[in-house]
């Protein structure tokens, strides 16, 4: 944070006040920041990297930058000041000047004294956080605070991860292979404009982090298999499915929204992806080899993809979705033939939605059973009581659940 351009601040107050009011008061800050730059043009490109920097910053950190100001309910300018003096290292005067306030007071110098405070979230979340992760919770918490890794996917229709990263290479970006996912290189240096790359155009590779691209990998699709995507969504893990089984076999796809799956089409030609079935209406009768259910969720696990995602969700949102949950692992559970494999996922950190709902779903359906997540391939720091699990300060990954579960045959 202190290697940023701040001095672009300066003569821009107002209109860094008015996007942190906007986005303080609820608004997305990734759609305030795009309105907020399409209507002032004319800024200069450093000015354009500093009102980002404050518009993410103050979002993220307004509840740690209110204890610094011992005023919780400090308004945009104020925040603004404290993160560019109390985190930034802006010396006092020039904070104030920069953030276009007329004071300049000390800011408080005890550490905060709550795991809420001193990650910046929500009380009832960091409450729910230490429940999950009991003395993991700082250094999970500490990491939803810290921007994660631009990591890609190589399409294994069109070209290997060596024959990829020699390609980026060629493009401008440098890469280096992923810890975790066979399949994974993660960008090295500053964001390259990735959907300009001729590599993304012709369809090598997908943008998709690494325990995403692992959730994938445990259903272990193969080639001649009937697979059943049955929340494909914009087809992300869909198009990883059908790498694996190497455009051999059936590969269906539903999920209940229809523009997404339209784009899943798209996405599919582009990658040369020739097995794919798209279904537009829930399936029933059917009997395959395995089915993937990347279930609607809470999301906890992908809080540091947005600065302002966690003040943006209520408590109910932990009971929210297990409903829908279970009834669509239960459907999910019809459609698998005896012998197959049912992968139920989430991108959430929430017992609730993922070890329990399970434990559930077994005390009911006595024909399946938990097996053991990637035997033989997968790497034992990603196994928990026989559960795959990832996280950001495990794995550098966003925080992943998944259950591998096969029906007697």
């Amino acid at each position: 944070m202190r290697s940023q351009p701040w001095s672009g601040l300066a003569g821009i107050a107002p209109v860094a006040s008015e996007a942190l009011s906007q986005v303080l008061a609820g608004s997305p800050a990734e759609r305030v920041l795009d309105r907020t730059l399409r209507g002032h043009r004319s800024l200069s490109r450093e000015q354009r990297q500093a009102l980002k920097e404050a518009t993410f910053n103050v979002g993220l950190w307004r509840r740690r930058l209110g204890y610094l100001l011992g005023r919780p309910d400090a308004p945009a300018p104020w925040l603004l000041y404290a993160l560019l003096h109390g985190l930034a290292g802006v010396p006092q005067a020039e904070a104030a000047s920069l953030a276009g306030v007329e004071a300049s007071p000390a800011l408080v110098t005890q550490e905060p004294p709550s795991l809420a405070l001193r990650a910046s979230l929500p009380d009832w979340l960091a409450d729910h956080f230490s429940r999950e992760w009991g003395p993991e919770a700082e250094d999970f918490c500490a990491h939803l605070n810290v921007p994660g890794p631009i990591t890609l996917r190589v399409n294994s229709l069109r070209t290997s991860r060596e024959a990829l990263a020699q390609r980026l290479r060629s493009e401008g970006v440098e890469t280096r292979p992923g810890s975790w996912s066979p399949l994974a290189l993660q960008v090295v240096g500053p964001r390259p404009n990735l959907y300009g790359l001729p590599a993304l155009q012709q369809g090598l590779f997908e943008v998709q982090d690494e325990g995403s691209q692992l959730l994938g990998l445990l259903v272990e699709a193969r080639p001649g298999e009937a697979v059943l995507d049955l929340c494909a969504g914009a087809g992300g893990k869909t198009l990883l499915l059908g790498g694996a089984m190497e455009n051999q076999g059936r590969l269906l796809a539903y999920d209940s929204d229809a523009e997404r799956l339209d784009r899943l089409m798209q996405r599919c030609s582009r990658a040369g992806l020739s097995n794919l079935h798209v279904l537009r209406a829930p399936p029933s009768g059917l009997s395959v080899d395995r089915v993937f259910v990347d279930a609607p969720c809470s999301e906890l696990g992908s809080l540091r993809r947005g600065p302002d995602l966690r003040f943006l969700k209520a408590p109910s949102v932990l009971s929210d979705f297990v409903p829908v949950q279970r009834e669509l692992l239960s459907r999910a559970a019809d459609l698998v033939r005896p012998g197959g494999r049912l992968v139920y996922a989430t991108c959430t950190v929430n017992r609730a939605e993922n070890q329990d709902l399970v434990a559930g779903f077994l005390l009911q359906r006595t024909d399946f059973r938990l097996v053991p997540p990637g035997a033989g391939w997968l790497r034992p720091e990603c196994v928990q009581e026989g559960f795959f699990v990832c996280a950001p300060h495990r794995q550098g990954t966003d925080a992943f659940f998944a259950a591998v579960l096969e029906r007697s045959g």
